[in-house]
């Protein structure tokens, strides 16, 4: 048997979606299916390299063939932790959620989820069984023929996801590819050699395919940014909030207190929904506002804590004057009233204040010392 009329099986129909945990049926079938498909497909890709090496073509597939072994070992290392997870079938809600996650998120290195980095491989494995094509039978003709029709369908599934703006040019291509198969259909029902017409199709329709899946997964990031932008930017407007209320009371409360500007998240314009080039410029200057915000925030609520903790030092020190028997000292009575009233004004001159509360200690550590006693 030749690559080219290999039997191939396609990825499995991924259950569920992203937040929705399928039935435990459903999850049991996929990952059985998904099992067979790996060893399929590894099966497959290894007899395509052996073909490649035999006919002396390893170096020009070699880069292809690295690419479709990675995404196949992607998957066999989510399969892998999908596997842990079901545990058997051992699955309640929260983990049917954990196994939802896993099939519908991207894997790493491959920027595409699991059934997408499977169709992926799939097209990738079917490139590289056309450009290694022997001269086919009919048999073989009629296999790649009814894998290319397969390979149309999914196709067009894909199409229907493409945005309104840029669909009619996608079912334009996707019109061209069916024009061409069925031709090639009827020319092989009549009995003519179409291997030389199969081989450019099957390229063609993998490359379409390929450019679908990244087009989609490339607006499904877009779309997470943009949701991940109004996040940071309504977070960000809650904080300017509190830290020009946290400004106010500090200014009102300490002299000298700090002088940082509150950045004006409105001052960064709206969130650019329908550019995607600019939403990652658009995080990266968000990003640049929280941090002025909380640098900000730590020097007002740092001034803040000051002028609180000075009240609470006197407070330590009369407390222990007190026991000694020093708290009624006419010097540390008029101390405490001075740095008392000092601590109270609005805004309260720092400065002074800490000096009064260390002059409080000093009277203390006087008498403490000398032993006088009122």
């Amino acid at each position: 048997m030749t690559t080219t009329d290999a039997p191939t099986t396609a990825a499995p129909t991924a259950p569920g979606s992203l937040g929705h945990a399928p039935e435990p049926a459903e999850l049991q079938r996929y990952l059985a299916e998904l099992d067979v498909w790996l060893r399929a497909r590894r099966s497959e890709l290894d007899e395509l390299d052996d073909a490649a090496l035999a006919a002396g073509r390893g170096a020009e597939v070699a880069a292809d063939m690295a690419l479709a072994l990675s995404l196949w070992n992607g998957v066999e290392e989510r399969h892998r932790r999908l596997w842990t997870v079901w545990d058997g079938g051992r699955v309640l809600a929260q983990d049917r959620e954990q196994m939802a996650s896993l099939i519908w998120t991207r894997l790493d290195g491959s920027g595409t989820s699991l059934p997408e980095t499977c169709r992926l491989c799939d097209a990738l494995t079917g490139q590289l069984r056309t450009r290694l094509a022997l001269t086919p039978g009919a048999d073989a003709a009629a296999a790649r023929i009814r894998r290319l029709r397969a390979q149309l369908e999914r196709i067009r599934d894909q199409v229907g996801l493409e945005p309104a703006t840029g669909r009619d040019a996608a079912v334009d291509r996707l019109a061209a590819l069916m024009a061409r198969a069925n031709d090639i259909a009827d020319r092989a029902g009549r009995g003519a050699d179409v291997d030389g017409l199969l081989a450019p199709v099957e390229q063609d329709a993998a490359v379409f395919e390929r450019d679908l899946i990244v087009g989609n997964q490339r607006r499904r990031d877009a779309r997470e940014q943009v949701a991940q932008a109004h996040r940071l930017r309504a977070e960000l407007e809650q904080r300017e909030a509190e830290l020009t209320t946290l400004a106010s009371t500090c200014v009102a409360t300490v002299e000298p207190a700090p002088r940082y500007a509150v950045p004006d998240v409105d001052a960064l314009g709206p969130v650019p929904e329908t550019d995607p080039a600019a939403v990652g410029p658009y995080l990266e200057r968000l990003a640049r506002v929280g941090q002025a915000l909380g640098h900000a925030r730590e020097r007002y609520a740092a001034a803040l804590a000051e002028h609180a903790d000075l009240g609470a030092l006197l407070d330590a020190w009369v407390v222990k004057a007190g026991a000694v028997g020093l708290a009624a000292h006419p010097d540390l009575a008029a101390s405490e009233r001075l740095a008392r009233d000092v601590l109270a004004r609005r805004p309260a001159p720092m400065p002074v204040c800490r000096q009064l509360v260390a002059t409080y200690q000093t009277w203390l550590q006087t008498h403490q010392t000398t032993g006088r006693t009122p």
